[in-house]
């Protein structure tokens, strides 16, 4: 019997791409800031909370953050020497990997390194993260949780048992050592108790003076010479998968 062509399945979770237009107004909001702002600088954020960086945004309503796809906004400040935007933004746009954004602003170079290296805030651990100190549970009745949770703490791994209504812990349990890569069950654990042992903070990794042209790379905070060049050899190998990249981007 031939398929009824009436017999197709119908997705009810589409969504749109976005598109190239999308990224050609990203392009533009970059170079028109560009041409706003005296500074630009790279920001290296570690530990990425959403909630925490609210915070940088809105300290710094009176300049532009960046956060976008880092192709699309190397592609705006120039890859090379030949399709920069500015003088010398194409080593800026080499900084540009990993969790990182733009900063356009006109504040100084003290005042924005001030900022930042005050601007520290702790947070909880998440799966992936490793551990900054050994914890180990004392046995006992842990009497912050409700006897509602109990199986919930035995699912993650902890000795515990209703004693007269109460939560207890059973005997001492280890939930980490230092340096151990968390698994979600620690992570969660150290959350239900209180423990917060990441870290979020923003480092400046480059910057760009725009009267000037200066490019600054910066390591730790540091002012690196400014001259230094990465490998060629390697530079111009991700030029080209890049430009391959993007021109498959293009055709779709």
């Amino acid at each position: 019997m031939p398929k009824s062509k009436r017999d197709k399945k119908v997705s009810l979770t589409k969504t749109t791409k976005k598109g190239l237009q999308v990224k050609q107004t990203l392009i533009e909001e970059l170079r028109k800031c560009v041409d706003t702002y005296k500074y630009l600088f790279v920001l290296s954020v570690e530990n990425m909370r959403n909630n925490k960086l609210k915070d940088v945004r809105n300290a710094w309503k009176h300049s532009r953050l960046f956060f976008g796809k880092n192709k699309v906004m190397t592609v705006a400040l120039g890859k090379g020497p030949c399709d920069e935007y500015k003088d010398n933004l194409h080593k800026l746009s080499k900084c540009l990997k990993g969790e990182v954004g733009i900063l356009f602003t006109n504040r100084t170079e003290k005042e924005v390194q001030e900022w930042f290296d005050e601007f520290k805030e702790v947070d909880f651990c998440r799966a992936g993260n490793k551990a900054t100190y050994s914890v180990v549970f004392d046995a006992g009745p842990l009497e912050q949780f409700p006897h509602s949770m109990e199986p919930q703490l035995r699912q993650l791994g902890l000795p515990t048992a209703l004693k007269k209504g109460v939560v207890t812990l059973l005997s001492d349990h280890e939930v980490c050592k230092e340096g151990d890569v968390l698994t979600p069950e620690q992570a969660r654990l150290l959350k239900l108790f209180g423990y917060q042992m990441a870290e979020f903070k923003v480092a400046i990794k480059a910057m760009w003076d725009a009267e000037t042209g200066e490019f600054k790379k910066f390591i730790e905070g540091k002012d690196e010479s400014s001259g230094d060049e990465m490998d060629d050899d390697k530079n111009e190998d991700d030029d080209d998968d890049d430009e391959e990249e993007e021109g498959k981007n293009e055709d779709n």
